[in-house]
């Protein structure tokens, strides 16, 4: 029986996700699973080895105490969505699943491990950070020892980047640890792991999108990413 990557679905460019697993990373003996609020498939989500929380729309702001009302705010927000990849965190911390979470999906972690997000990064860094025709390019500067950096084998990187909220560092979840910031503006944070990696399974958090970017194919901060990824579900044990 084949492993299972679930990815949840995002309103914003989930074939890009999909098609960032390809036939020859999948082999014979991995394949993707849709994991779908608008479904509500929960019952898929036990059946995964594996997970990706992609990005899209900010998440409710309520559950982590933010303004209901702010710049770029959505017309509307999607708790179903919220609440269905709660339940996958959930499960995924539980049974130490590897993990990748993508933009919003980092943010959301940091959530919901108690921390929060600034409602707007204001408009000096929506200039080197928010999406326009296309995704912005930065620099990135990476923690030294970090998860990341033995992925990566990088200290540091040019990552795109498409989004106008961030984890607020002075509101990080405990358990968590900073694993890159941008290197531009106000050096915004661009990446999460776990502190103690022990006691919990795999997991990475980046703010940019290693499954869109240019050159991903040989640009350590998507491909070695995912190589990873996939690694540690070929070699992890139910």
């Amino acid at each position: 029986m084949r492993k299972k990557i679930g990815i949840s679905f995002t309103e914003a460019g989930f074939q890009n996700y999909w098609n960032w697993f390809t036939a020859v990373d999948l082999g014979e003996d991995l394949e993707l699973l849709e994991l779908s609020f608008e479904k509500g498939n929960t019952e898929d989500i036990a059946k995964c080895d594996g997970f990706v929380l992609t990005g899209g729309i900010d998440v409710t702001p309520a559950i982590s105490g933010g303004a209901e009302d702010y710049p770029y705010r959505p017309a509307q927000f999607s708790p179903e969505r919220d609440e269905f990849e709660k339940q996958i965190y959930a499960f995924a911390k539980a049974e130490q699943l590897p993990l990748l979470g993508i933009c919003r999906g980092m943010q959301y972690i940091n959530i919901l491990e108690g921390g929060a997000v600034f409602d707007d990064i204001g408009e000096p860094e929506n200039a080197i950070h928010k999406k326009g025709a296309i995704d912005k390019v930065h620099e990135v500067k990476v923690i030294e020892g970090s998860l990341l950096a033995g992925i990566t084998m990088e200290n540091k990187g040019i990552v795109n980047s498409a989004h106008h909220q961030a984890v607020d560092p002075d509101r990080l979840a405990e358990n968590l640890m900073i694993n890159a910031y941008s290197v531009s503006g106000n050096g915004m944070v661009e990446g999460l792991e776990y502190k103690d990696k022990k006691n919990h399974g795999f997991m990475l958090g980046v703010q940019w999108h290693p499954e869109r970017m240019e050159e991903k194919e040989i640009q350590p901060f998507s491909q070695k990413i995912k190589e990873q990824f996939i690694q540690e579900i070929r070699t992890h044990r139910k």
